[in-house]
């Protein structure tokens, strides 16, 4: 039988948080997601289902969009990890907060942060993106609230006034 993850011997993980070098002791199978809410404190990447599916844990790894309840924090050692509170410097941010607004792109908002970070995600690799791109970039992500249209509508918005800078 093997142990589960919160049992065992714990272990040192350093990684870069928001650009902070950040050092945990967590047990290595630990879920990312529970180390970032945890113990950093970082309220921001929300657990939806545990299963990968919705999205709502979404942060950057090392520049790649991933559900964190998924990844063992031992997988992160040594990685760049941006959560949805490091994005405040991000120049796409101001734009996207203010066309998920206009747009209501946001309702309970457990989906927003990984919505806006696999937003940023989409805008940084195609600046002018197609509906289908749209619609594609934020697919891993599940809204029970808005029906997508309003969070894709918000992101044609934000790239357009992105672009007009």
């Amino acid at each position: 039988m093997n142990p589960s993850p919160g049992t065992g011997t714990k272990c040192q993980i350093l990684f870069t948080v928001n650009g902070e070098a950040r050092k945990v002791l967590a047990h290595p199978m630990e879920r990312l997601l529970d180390v970032l809410r945890n113990d950093l404190a970082l309220k921001g990447t929300k657990e939806g289902c545990g299963e990968g599916e919705c999205g709502s844990c979404s942060v950057l790894l090392d520049g790649m969009l991933v559900n964190s309840c998924l990844v063992p924090v031992v997988q992160a050692t040594g990685a760049s990890i941006v959560t949805i509170e490091g994005m405040s410097a991000q120049a796409l941010m101001i734009p996207l907060q203010e066309a998920f607004l206009e747009c209501g792109g946001t309702q309970c908002g457990i989906c927003t942060p990984g919505m806006i970070l696999a937003a940023v995600h989409l805008l940084e690799k195609t600046p002018e993106p197609a509906p289908a791109d749209i619609r594609e970039g934020l697919a891993g992500n599940l809204c029970r609230c808005t029906g997508y249209q309003q969070i894709f509508e918000a992101v044609a918005m934000a790239a357009r006034r992105m672009v007009r800078k």
